[in-house]
């Protein structure tokens, strides 16, 4: 069964799409150096609008280390979404191994000043040659 490098999650109507790409140029398998862009899409399909706030991932690598990232916004930003908006961003994560995931969550908060976590589902961070392994 193949691993999916793409995610499509909604919660409390906001909806977090995540799909991976391999990037041999920046990557150096001697050095255990693998390096992989990921974009994200986040729509509000909500009825109110909201705020990104803060994220979270949590990164496994293929020998099961576990990295946790937390911050402020996504690349620099803290996006506000009225319904129907969408908000698309680029960015990268360096493994040591061939393959791991990435899942996590966002933190979103409404007008009215209450909060709620928006998951991000699990993708599958992998190159083409932990793909063919998979497959095998």
């Amino acid at each position: 069964m193949a691993t999916p490098n793409h995610s499509d999650t909604t919660t409390a109507g906001v909806r977090v799409g995540a799909t991976s790409y391999f990037l041999p140029e920046e990557s150096d398998a001697d050095d255990r150096r693998f390096v992989f862009g990921y974009t994200i899409v986040i729509v509000n399909d909500g009825d109110v609008p909201a705020q990104l706030l803060t994220r979270h991932w949590v990164i496994i690598d293929a020998l099961g280390r576990r990295d946790e990232v937390r911050g402020d916004g996504v690349v620099g930003q803290q996006p506000r979404l009225d319904p129907g908006e969408s908000f698309r961003y680029r960015s990268f994560c360096p493994l040591r191994t061939p393959w791991g995931t990435m899942e996590g969550s966002y933190t979103f908060r409404r007008d009215d000043g209450t909060t709620f976590e928006a998951g991000v589902g699990r993708f599958y961070l992998r190159t083409e040659v932990a793909e063919e392994s998979a497959k095998g």
